[in-house]
Protein backbone atom coordinates (compact mmCIF):
# COMPACT_ATOMS: atom_id res chain seq x y z
CA UNK A 1 0.00 0.00 0.00
CA UNK A 2 1.27 3.58 -1.00
CA UNK A 3 -0.22 6.51 0.77
CA UNK A 4 -1.11 8.48 -2.65
CA UNK A 5 -3.25 5.38 -3.54
CA UNK A 6 -4.88 4.37 -0.62
CA UNK A 7 -7.65 5.65 1.03
CA UNK A 8 -9.39 5.93 4.95
CA UNK A 9 -12.97 5.44 4.76
CA UNK A 10 -14.62 6.82 7.98
CA UNK A 11 -18.14 5.60 8.00
CA UNK A 12 -20.94 7.38 10.09
CA UNK A 13 -18.87 9.04 12.51
CA UNK A 14 -22.07 10.69 13.63
CA UNK A 15 -23.07 12.28 17.53
CA UNK A 16 -26.44 9.80 17.05
CA UNK A 17 -23.55 6.62 16.85
CA UNK A 18 -20.49 8.81 18.74
CA UNK A 19 -21.65 11.09 21.05
CA UNK A 20 -23.34 11.04 24.72
CA UNK A 21 -27.03 11.48 23.79
CA UNK A 22 -27.26 10.22 20.49
CA UNK A 23 -30.16 8.73 19.40
CA UNK A 24 -27.92 5.31 18.83
CA UNK A 25 -25.18 6.34 20.84
CA UNK A 26 -26.24 3.83 24.16
CA UNK A 27 -26.52 0.92 21.91
CA UNK A 28 -22.45 0.88 20.62
CA UNK A 29 -21.22 2.33 23.51
CA UNK A 30 -20.16 -0.18 25.04
CA UNK A 31 -17.92 -1.75 22.20
CA UNK A 32 -16.84 1.67 21.38
CA UNK A 33 -14.93 1.22 24.85
CA UNK A 34 -13.86 -2.12 24.73
CA UNK A 35 -12.15 -1.85 21.05
CA UNK A 36 -11.04 2.04 22.47
CA UNK A 37 -12.31 3.03 19.07
CA UNK A 38 -12.86 6.68 18.84
CA UNK A 39 -9.48 7.29 19.97
CA UNK A 40 -8.03 4.88 18.02
CA UNK A 41 -9.72 6.50 15.08
CA UNK A 42 -8.87 10.18 15.91
CA UNK A 43 -5.16 8.98 16.04
CA UNK A 44 -5.54 6.94 12.26
CA UNK A 45 -7.41 10.06 10.56
CA UNK A 46 -4.39 12.32 12.05
CA UNK A 47 -1.49 10.15 11.13
CA UNK A 48 -3.38 9.17 7.68
CA UNK A 49 -3.80 12.56 6.87
CA UNK A 50 -0.08 13.40 7.46
CA UNK A 51 0.95 10.55 5.52
CA UNK A 52 -1.08 11.50 2.10
CA UNK A 53 -3.67 9.40 2.48
CA UNK A 54 -7.24 10.57 0.94
CA UNK A 55 -9.31 11.02 3.84
CA UNK A 56 -13.16 10.48 2.98
CA UNK A 57 -16.46 10.56 5.54
CA UNK A 58 -19.68 8.70 5.13
CA UNK A 59 -22.05 9.88 6.49
CA UNK A 60 -26.01 9.22 6.50
CA UNK A 61 -28.85 11.46 6.32
CA UNK A 62 -32.64 11.16 5.95
CA UNK A 63 -34.90 13.43 5.24
CA UNK A 64 -37.74 14.45 7.56
CA UNK A 65 -40.18 11.78 7.44
CA UNK A 66 -37.90 9.02 6.53
CA UNK A 67 -39.49 8.99 2.58
CA UNK A 68 -36.34 7.28 1.36
CA UNK A 69 -36.95 4.39 3.69
CA UNK A 70 -40.07 1.84 2.72
CA UNK A 71 -43.42 2.71 4.51
CA UNK A 72 -43.09 -0.57 6.37
CA UNK A 73 -39.25 -0.94 7.37
CA UNK A 74 -37.76 -3.64 8.45
CA UNK A 75 -34.29 -4.65 9.87
CA UNK A 76 -32.05 -1.75 10.70
CA UNK A 77 -33.77 0.94 8.49
CA UNK A 78 -36.44 -0.16 10.84
CA UNK A 79 -34.64 0.97 14.28
CA UNK A 80 -32.99 3.97 12.55
CA UNK A 81 -36.76 4.90 11.97
CA UNK A 82 -37.78 3.88 15.24
CA UNK A 83 -35.27 5.51 17.00
CA UNK A 84 -35.26 8.81 15.07
CA UNK A 85 -31.82 8.87 14.06
CA UNK A 86 -29.76 10.74 11.65
CA UNK A 87 -32.12 13.18 10.08
CA UNK A 88 -30.92 15.47 8.07
CA UNK A 89 -30.19 19.05 9.33
CA UNK A 90 -30.16 17.48 13.30
CA UNK A 91 -27.43 17.62 15.92
CA UNK A 92 -27.65 13.75 15.71
CA UNK A 93 -26.65 14.02 12.02
CA UNK A 94 -23.84 16.20 12.35
CA UNK A 95 -20.36 14.33 12.02
CA UNK A 96 -19.26 14.55 15.63
CA UNK A 97 -16.83 17.23 16.52
CA UNK A 98 -14.10 14.65 17.35
CA UNK A 99 -13.68 13.30 13.99
CA UNK A 100 -14.49 16.59 11.81
CA UNK A 101 -13.45 16.86 8.34
CA UNK A 102 -10.61 18.93 7.93
CA UNK A 103 -9.30 20.45 4.67
CA UNK A 104 -8.59 18.35 2.07
CA UNK A 105 -10.77 15.85 3.63
CA UNK A 106 -13.36 13.82 1.43
CA UNK A 107 -17.24 13.98 2.36
CA UNK A 108 -19.27 11.29 0.45
CA UNK A 109 -22.56 12.58 0.29
CA UNK A 110 -25.86 10.38 -0.69
CA UNK A 111 -25.32 7.38 1.64
CA UNK A 112 -29.40 6.44 2.67
CA UNK A 113 -28.51 2.70 3.35
CA UNK A 114 -25.86 0.58 4.25
CA UNK A 115 -23.29 -0.08 1.52
CA UNK A 116 -21.43 2.91 0.45
CA UNK A 117 -21.56 1.71 -2.95
CA UNK A 118 -24.81 1.83 -3.69
CA UNK A 119 -26.10 5.37 -3.62
CA UNK A 120 -22.95 7.43 -3.67
CA UNK A 121 -20.43 8.46 -5.93
CA UNK A 122 -17.59 7.36 -4.10
CA UNK A 123 -16.80 4.33 -6.70
CA UNK A 124 -16.51 7.70 -9.15
CA UNK A 125 -14.49 9.67 -6.84
CA UNK A 126 -11.50 6.74 -6.03
CA UNK A 127 -10.84 5.68 -9.84
CA UNK A 128 -10.71 9.24 -10.47
CA UNK A 129 -7.93 9.76 -7.30
CA UNK A 130 -6.08 6.45 -8.69
CA UNK A 131 -7.01 4.81 -5.65
CA UNK A 132 -6.41 1.29 -5.12
CA UNK A 133 -6.42 0.83 -1.70
CA UNK A 134 -9.58 1.34 0.81
CA UNK A 135 -9.41 0.92 4.52
CA UNK A 136 -12.83 0.70 6.01
CA UNK A 137 -13.58 2.21 9.59
CA UNK A 138 -17.00 3.21 11.43
CA UNK A 139 -20.42 2.18 12.45
CA UNK A 140 -21.66 -0.85 12.21
CA UNK A 141 -19.43 -3.17 12.01
CA UNK A 142 -21.52 -5.97 11.18
CA UNK A 143 -23.80 -3.72 8.92
CA UNK A 144 -22.38 -1.01 6.81
CA UNK A 145 -18.56 -1.39 7.33
CA UNK A 146 -19.04 -4.95 6.31
CA UNK A 147 -21.59 -4.57 3.55
CA UNK A 148 -19.26 -1.58 1.95
CA UNK A 149 -16.47 -4.08 2.57
CA UNK A 150 -17.88 -6.61 0.38
CA UNK A 151 -18.58 -4.41 -2.25
CA UNK A 152 -14.96 -2.87 -2.05
CA UNK A 153 -13.84 -6.46 -2.41
CA UNK A 154 -16.23 -7.13 -5.60
CA UNK A 155 -15.00 -4.27 -7.19
CA UNK A 156 -11.48 -5.14 -7.01
CA UNK A 157 -9.95 -3.02 -4.50
CA UNK A 158 -7.39 -4.25 -2.08
CA UNK A 159 -9.77 -3.71 0.87
CA UNK A 160 -8.46 -3.22 4.84
CA UNK A 161 -11.28 -3.76 7.61
CA UNK A 162 -9.61 -1.52 11.17
CA UNK A 163 -10.46 -4.05 13.94
CA UNK A 164 -9.82 -1.41 16.65
CA UNK A 165 -11.16 1.51 14.98
CA UNK A 166 -14.93 -0.21 14.54
CA UNK A 167 -18.52 -0.93 17.15
CA UNK A 168 -21.40 -2.68 16.93
CA UNK A 169 -24.46 -3.36 18.94
CA UNK A 170 -22.63 -6.15 21.12
CA UNK A 171 -19.20 -7.62 21.60
CA UNK A 172 -20.46 -11.42 20.31
CA UNK A 173 -21.54 -9.26 17.24
CA UNK A 174 -18.40 -7.62 16.88
CA UNK A 175 -16.13 -10.98 17.52
CA UNK A 176 -18.44 -12.43 14.72
CA UNK A 177 -17.71 -10.14 11.85
CA UNK A 178 -14.00 -9.29 12.97
CA UNK A 179 -13.51 -12.82 13.04
CA UNK A 180 -15.22 -14.98 10.54
CA UNK A 181 -16.80 -12.10 8.13
CA UNK A 182 -13.54 -9.98 7.63
CA UNK A 183 -10.95 -12.51 6.50
CA UNK A 184 -13.22 -13.39 3.98
CA UNK A 185 -13.59 -9.94 2.04
CA UNK A 186 -10.75 -8.05 3.14
CA UNK A 187 -7.43 -7.73 5.37
CA UNK A 188 -8.43 -7.23 8.68
CA UNK A 189 -5.62 -4.97 10.55
CA UNK A 190 -5.60 -3.00 13.65
CA UNK A 191 -5.10 0.94 13.11
CA UNK A 192 -1.24 0.47 14.12
CA UNK A 193 -1.07 -2.46 11.67
CA UNK A 194 -2.27 -0.33 9.16
CA UNK A 195 0.15 2.75 9.67
CA UNK A 196 2.86 0.02 9.98
CA UNK A 197 2.02 -1.42 6.58
CA UNK A 198 2.28 1.75 4.91
CA UNK A 199 5.32 3.12 6.68
CA UNK A 200 6.89 -0.41 5.66
CA UNK A 201 5.91 0.75 1.83
CA UNK A 202 7.67 4.08 2.40
CA UNK A 203 10.62 3.46 3.87
CA UNK A 204 11.80 0.14 1.78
Amino acid sequence: MTPAKTALLLIEYQNDFVSEGGAQHDAVSAVMADTNMLAHSRALAAEARRRGVAVMHAPITFADGYPEIPTEPYGILAGIVQAQAFRKGSWGAEIAAEMAPEDGDIIVEGKRGLDCFASTNIDFILRQRGITDLAIAGFLTNCCVESTMRSAYERGYGVVTLTDCTATLSAAEQEAAVSKNFPMFSRPMTHDAFLAALNDHMTA
